[in-house]
C-alpha cells in the first residue's frame, strides 16, 4: 500500500489531520513532509513519532528536485496543509506567502502529474471569498475575491489547481475551510493567542470595534471533513467546510474572559488592520449532502476543552512562544508585548 504524503503536516491543522488517520487506521502509511518553519513544530507529532508506518521528511514543498524524489518513491494521494497562513504576517511581507502557496502548490502539481498520484487535496480557505455583508454565505460559486496577501496566494493557489484538473485532467479537489480552533494551534491566531495571553494575565488585543464575525469549527470536525474528501470526494470539485457557528470576535473575547474568570479590563482595543474582512459564513451543504459529513462537536463544549489543553500544556506553549514569536508579537501590538 503506497503512503499518503501530508505537506505542513507538523502545522496545526496537519497534526491533527495525521493524528487522526492513525486514530482510525493505524495501518495507513504515511508521510508527513514539513519544513519546520516558526509554525511547524515536532512535539506536535511526539505521540505518533515512533509509528511503523509514519515517517518524517524535512523539505520545503517549493523545493522542486525533493518533492519529485520523495513523489516518485511512490505516493497514494498528497494532501496539502504547507501555507504562510497568518494574515498579520502576509501584511508586513508577503513574499514568504507567494513563494510556499504559490510557487510550492505549483511544484506539488507538477510533481502529482508526472508521477501519476491518484489523488490531490488542496486544503484552502474560506477567505479566498472575501467579506460578506450582514447576511448571506459563501458557497462553493461565490467568486473569489480575496482582500489580504494571504487570501491572494490561497486563491491563486486554487485557480492553479483547477486549471491542473480542467488541462491535465488531475484527481484534484480543493477544500475550503472556515476558522479553525483545538489543540496544538501555534499562539498568532485569536484564540490560542488570547488563551495563552489571559493564562499569564496579560491584555487581548482585539482588532477595530471588535464586531467582525468568523465561523467557527474544531479542528477535529475539520480533519473528519477532509479524511471524507480524501476517501470519497469527487475530483475537480470544490467543498466548503464550516462549522456553522458565528461569533463575533468581541463576544467570543467575552467568552474565553468568562470561561478563564478573567476581567474585562485586559481587553485592549487596537487599530484595525487594513484589509479586515467584516464576516465570513460558510454553507457546507454540499459536503453534507454529497458525503454526509457534519460537524459534531458544539462549540461551547470545543471552546472549553481547548482552554483545558493550553492550561495542561504550559510546556509546549513555553516552547512555541519564545524567539521569533516574541519578536513578532512586538512588532505586531507593541506596548501589549510587555
Amino acid at each position: 500500500m503506497l503512503p499518503i504524503l501530508v505537506t505542513g503536516g507538523c502545522g496545526f491543522i496537519g497534526s491533527n489531520f495525521i493524528r487522526l488517520l492513525l486514530e482510525k487506521d493505524p495501518t495507513t502509511p504515511i508521510i508527513n513532509f514539513d519544513a519546520l518553519t516558526y509554525a511547524g513544530n515536532l512535539a506536535n507529532l511526539h505521540d505518533v513519532a515512533h509509528c511503523p508506518n509514519y515517517r518524517f521528511v524535512r523539505g520545503d514543498i517549493a523545493d522542486r528536485d525533493t518533492i519529485r524524489q520523495v513523489v516518485g518513491e511512490g505516493v497514494s494521494a498528497i494532501i496539502n496543509f504547507a501555507a504562510e497562513s497568518h494574515v498579520d504576517r502576509s501584511i508586513h511581507d508577503s513574499r514568504p506567502f507567494v513563494r510556499t502557496n504559490v510557487l510550492g502548490t505549483q511544484v506539488l502539481l507538477d510533481a502529482a502529474r508526472e508521477f501519476g498520484v491518484n489523488r490531490f487535496v488542496q486544503v484552502s480557505t474560506d477567505e479566498v471569498y472575501g467579506s460578506l455583508g450582514p447576511t448571506g454565505a459563501f458557497t462553493e460559486h461565490t467568486p473569489l475575491a480575496p482582500n489580504s496577501p494571504y487570501a491572494a496566494s490561497k486563491a491563486a493557489a486554487d485557480l492553479l489547481v483547477r486549471s491542473y484538473v480542467q488541462t491535465f485532467g488531475l484527481p484534484a479537489i480543493i477544500t475550503r475551510c472556515s476558522n479553525n480552533y483545538g489543540p496544538f494551534q501555534f499562539p498568532e491566531k485569536l484564540i490560542p493567542l488570547f488563551i495563552t495571553n489571559l493564562l499569564a494575565d496579560r491584555p487581548v488585543p482585539v482588532y477595530g470595534d471588535g464586531r467582525n464575525v468568523r465561523d467557527w469549527i474544531h479542528v477535529r470536525d475539520h480533519c473528519a471533513a477532509l479524511a471524507l474528501v480524501l476517501e470519497r470526494g469527487r475530483p475537480g470539485e470544490v467543498y466548503n467546510i464550516g462549522g456553522r457557528c458565528e461569533l463575533a470576535n468581541l463576544d467570543l473575547t467575552h467568552t474565553l474572559l468568562d470561561i478563564l474568570k478573567k476581567p474585562r479590563s485586559l481587553i485592549r482595543f487596537v487599530p484595525d488592520r487594513p484589509g479586515h474582512d467584516r464576516r465570513y459564513a460558510v454553507d457546507c451543504s454540499k459536503i453534507e449532502r454529497e458525503l454526509g459529513w457534519r460537524p459534531t462537536i458544539p462549540f461551547p463544549q470545543g471552546l472549553r476543552d481547548t482552554v483545558t489543553w493550553y492550561q495542561e500544556h504550559n510546556d509546549w506553549v513555553a516552547g512555541v512562544r519564545s524567539g521569533d514569536y516574541l519578536n513578532y508579537y512586538r512588532r505586531q501590538y507593541g506596548a501589549l508585548a510587555g
